[in-house]
């Protein structure tokens, strides 16, 4: 026969761990701030878009290292950014890998909608020049890492930028703007 005091614990551990009002959900923070989420909205060209994923990949990196040294540009920054994004170091490298893969994402959807479009050469060129920048300094954090969810946050970010640089590669240079002159009048326009 069951104890009956035995079988009240083991129900009232059950109710605890399956009817706690926890949420796994709670546990999932966003890759944006508030405020970086706002700029997104605001930048509405995908050339605009990507230098803020670029500015937002920048905070983390700031985030992960911040010093003394840099107090100036984070001041700077913060009126329109808003402060440094908080998190742990794990939180913040996912913050990165998930970056790169939201930019990767609308660089993706505007390739399928409108490729021709003026600013889309502009748009990877900019995401290319970030991840050229994003590439030694996920590599000294992999040097760093000591946690397996670190690292396969880093290295997903890699493989990110590599794709993103070899994309680039495709898209064509943009064309040289040339000073258009006036023809000079014509005595017949007269």
């Amino acid at each position: 026969m069951f104890n009956n005091k035995k079988n009240f614990s083991l129900l009232i551990l059950l109710v605890a761990v399956y009817g706690s009002p926890f949420d796994v959900n709670a546990q999932r923070r966003d890759h944006l701030t508030g405020q970086e989420v706002e700029l997104v909205r605001e930048a509405q060209q995908i050339d605009l878009r990507m230098k803020v994923f670029v500015k937002a990949i920048d905070r983390r990196f700031l985030a992960l290292k911040a010093d003394a040294s840099q107090a100036k540009q984070i001041e700077k920054d913060s009126e329109l950014w808003g402060e440094l994004p908080v998190g742990t170091r794990l939180q913040l490298l996912i913050d990165i890998e998930k970056l790169l893969d939201e930019a990767i994402s609308k660089i993706d959807d505007v390739a399928a909608r409108d490729m021709k479009s003026e600013f889309f050469p502009k748009a990877v060129r900019i995401l290319s020049g970030g991840a050229n920048r994003f590439l030694p300094q996920l590599k000294a954090q992999l040097d760093n890492a000591t946690d397996e969810k670190e690292k396969g946050a880093i290295i997903t970010a890699i493989e990110f930028c590599n794709q993103i640089i070899q994309a680039s590669g495709k898209v064509p240079k943009e064309e040289p703007k040339t000073d258009k002159k006036k023809k000079p009048k014509d005595d017949s326009d007269n």
